[in-house]
């Protein structure tokens, strides 16, 4: 994927609650379940059913039918308990998980203690588990030094402190069977899946269907339905046509133009889900014209935000003044979105020393919720200024998003619109890979967040990393891009 979290996690979770440092949460009540089969169409198919080796939503989406981890979210985003009924940091760097009894994967073999210390040490280590999508994912910013296991227990520690480490176990970390991984080539572990979920898999077409079914000796609430049917189509259009042709129960990502047929058909209903994903212009600090301040602020005023909610989003968005949203730990409330001011861009244009430039923004066709049409608009609101020229650039996702993870910044666009989701609930997952000095995507290099975001992740206490978290906020997002939050339903 785009290297990012990819997860359209609820936005309405208590950030707090994810980096609880002590934990004792059981899941709730389900429905009476019922022998019916729901198809479900996506807008494309997994890439696999290694749990480990993806970093995109729709194969999240098809895995965590059969795959769990120590901890988990319920739909508003709260930390639930999953695999461990218990979780505490016992110091700085370690953490401390009480595994919940007579678990079985769905071969019949019991949990072990070795199953889930191998499953953090795949992921993490590349020695283990290859250099997966997901490494990172358990450490934040540091490092595993060492998973150790005990009577029913594992304990996890680190480099250092990871202050975020249950909000990353909630939303990271499914747990795989040590002897399946090592007794199966990495083909068969994509075309198969032996977890602890609701559901086990009942036949994998690759690129046409992954058909589940309910797993009778779940240990929680069995699942709702006998099974599910996942399937996929590209076009938006024939989701929504097999929606309400009632050839598809349910369907996902339908977009804003959409909406009013679903709405007005006897047939279906909307369900709008909002997402953690900020959709923004990225400008590149290192090279003229973005490297002046100025000029980057005046992209931000020339930009109408509200307008692009409005009028190309059919209201489905809302308008951010920073990269992360108002349920994050570390977001700062009196920071406030641009004012659409195209003469005072205009100004800020005189002012920078570069009136008259050329510019190219470029946007990659089709891999966010009408990403074209969004970076068309901006691109002519940016051309309508009298000292401005803007040119708008199409390009493949897979070729543009080569370019925009380059090791080299040089290497990277000056100026193209991009996601970013966080399914972790706190900024630092969003503000480190994007705008330290050494983020894998950063187009920012401003040694005042650097330190800032040094301080957070030494501090484990909530309300402190909060405040800090909050002057990273206050100080450079907004100058360095142009963002429109995105709701995805």
């Amino acid at each position: 994927d785009d290297g990012d979290s990819d997860t359209d996690d609820s936005e309405t979770g208590d950030s707090e609650t994810g980096d609880s440092e002590t934990g004792d949460s059981e899941t709730g009540d389900s429905e009476e379940p019922q022998d019916v089969t729901v198809g479900v169409t996506m807008g494309q198919m997994d890439s696999g059913l290694d749990p480990h080796d993806h970093a995109e939503t729709n194969t999240d989406i098809i895995v965590s039918q059969a795959y769990e981890g120590l901890m988990g979210r319920d739909p508003e985003g709260a930390v639930v308990a999953a695999l461990a009924t218990e979780w505490e940091r016992v110091e700085a760097g370690t953490a401390r998980f009480t595994l919940r009894d007579g678990v079985t994967f769905h071969n019949g073999d019991e949990v072990t203690a070795e199953d889930v210390r191998f499953s953090i040490r795949r992921i993490e280590l590349e020695e283990v588990g290859g250099a997966f999508a997901q490494q990172g994912d358990l450490v934040g910013a540091g490092s595993l030094d060492g998973v150790e296991t005990g009577d029913g227990e594992v304990t996890v520690n680190f480099d250092g402190l990871n202050p975020i480490v249950f909000a990353l176990f909630a939303t990271n970390g499914q747990i795989m069977q040590q002897s399946f991984v090592e007794e199966n080539d990495e083909g068969s572990i994509n075309r198969n899946m032996n977890g602890t979920g609701p559901f086990q898999l009942a036949n994998y077409e690759q690129g046409n269907e992954v058909l589940v079914e309910r797993y009778d000796d779940y240990w929680d609430e069995p699942a709702a339905v006998d099974q599910v049917s996942l399937t996929a189509s590209s076009e938006a259009s024939t989701r929504v046509n097999q929606l309400l042709a009632e050839e598809s129960d349910i369907v996902t990502n339908v977009p804003p133009q959409e909406v009013s047929r679903v709405e007005n058909s006897d047939v279906a209903s909307m369900s709008p889900v909002p997402s953690t994903r900020v959709i923004f212009l990225q400008m590149r600090f290192d090279v003229e014209p973005f490297s002046s301040q100025q000029f980057r602020q005046a992209m931000n005023h020339a930009v109408d935000n509200q307008g692009i909610i409005e009028n190309v989003l059919n209201g489905f968005g809302a308008a951010s003044a920073q990269p992360t949203l108002s349920q994050f730990t570390g977001h700062n409330p009196d920071v406030e979105p641009y004012e659409h001011d195209p003469e005072r861009a205009e100004q800020l244009v005189e002012e920078s020393g570069f009136a008259g430039v050329e510019i190219t923004l470029q946007t990659p066709i089709g891999r966010y919720l009408l990403d074209v049409q969004i970076a068309q608009a901006a691109a002519n609101q940016i051309d309508s200024l009298s000292n401005v020229t803007c040119n708008l650039e199409q390009r493949e996702f897979n070729s543009l998003v080569q370019d925009v993870t380059a090791s080299n910044i040089e290497d990277r666009p000056r100026f193209n619109l991009l996601g970013w989701g966080n399914g972790e609930f706190d900024a630092s997952q969003t503000i480190i890979p994007l705008l330290t000095s050494d983020g894998p995507l950063t187009v920012l290099k401003n040694d005042e967040i650097d330190g800032l975001i040094a301080d957070a992740q030494s501090e484990a206490d909530i309300e402190q990393r909060e405040q800090i978290r909050r002057e990273d906020e206050q100080g450079s997002p907004a100058p360095t891009r142009s963002s429109t939050r995105t709701e995805h339903r």
